[in-house]
C-alpha cells in the first residue's frame, strides 16, 4: 500500500464520523436557542411589569414610557423570543429523532424523558400566556397587576430548572426526591417575592 493511498484512509472521514458532527452541532444549536428563547422569556415579563407601573405615572410621562416600552417588547419578542421558540423545537425534535432517545419512552429508562416532555409541553404553554399578555398591553389593556406579573415571571425559572435537571440527571432522579425538590424551590421563590413586596411596600 502506498503512502498516498495510507494518507486517504486516515484523512478522509467516515459517513458515521460526518453524521456525529451534524448531530453534535445540530445539538449545540439546540442549546443555544433554549438560552435565547429563556433569556426573552425573563426579560419580557420584567418590561410587562414597567409597562404596567408606567400608568402611575404623570399623563406625559406615561405616554412616552409605553411608547417606549412597546417598541422594546416588540423587538424583544418577534426579533428574539419567537425565533428562538421555534429553533429550539426543531432542533430538539432532530437531537431526540437522531440520537434515539424516542424509542426509550415507553420503556423504564425512558421515564426521565415523558416527564422532561410535559415539562416542555407546559413551558409552551406559558410562553402563548406570555403572549397573550403581549398582545393585551400592546392594545393597551392591562388585566394584572405588577405584583401578579412578577409571580407570573418566576414560573419560567421553575421550569428551566425542572427540565435541565431531568436532561442532565435523568433515570438517576428520584421522582419523589425531585418533586419535594421542586415544591420546596416554589415555596423559597414565593416567599422571596413576599419579602420583597413587603420591603417595597415600606420603603414607598
Amino acid at each position: 500500500m502506498s503512502d498516498t493511498t495510507m494518507y486517504h484512509e486516515v484523512q478522509m472521514p467516515t459517513h458515521k464520523n460526518t453524521l456525529i458532527d451534524m448531530y453534535n452541532y445540530i445539538k449545540a444549536l439546540h442549546i443555544i436557542f433554549v438560552v435565547t428563547w429563556f433569556s426573552g422569556m425573563f426579560y419580557m415579563p420584567r418590561l410587562f411589569i414597567y409597562n404596567t407601573e408606567a400608568r402611575e405615572q404623570p399623563e406625559v410621562a406615561r405616554e412616552v414610557l409605553h411608547r417606549q416600552f412597546i417598541v422594546m417588547m416588540k423587538r424583544l419578542w418577534y426579533g428574539i423570543t419567537w425565533p428562538s421558540a421555534i429553533l429550539t423545537l426543531a432542533f430538539g425534535a432532530f437531537v431526540m429523532i437522531n440520537g434515539n432517545w424516542h424509542k426509550t419512552l415507553l420503556h423504564p429508562e425512558g421515564s426521565w424523558l415523558l416527564v422532561k416532555l410535559a415539562f416542555v409541553l407546559l413551558l409552551y404553554i406559558y410562553f402563548f400566556t406570555l403572549h397573550m399578555i403581549f398582545k393585551q398591553q400592546v392594545a393597551g389593556s392591562f388585566k394584572y397587576t405588577s405584583q401578579q406579573l412578577r409571580i407570573w415571571n418566576e414560573v419560567a425559572t421553575v421550569f428551566l430548572i425542572s427540565i435541565v435537571m431531568l436532561a442532565v440527571v435523568k433515570q438517576s432522579m428520584s421522582f419523589v426526591w425531585g418533586l419535594i425538590g421542586l415544591v420546596l424551590f416554589i415555596v423559597v421563590l414565593m416567599s422571596a417575592i413576599k419579602i420583597y413586596k413587603t420591603i417595597r411596600t415600606k420603603r414607598s
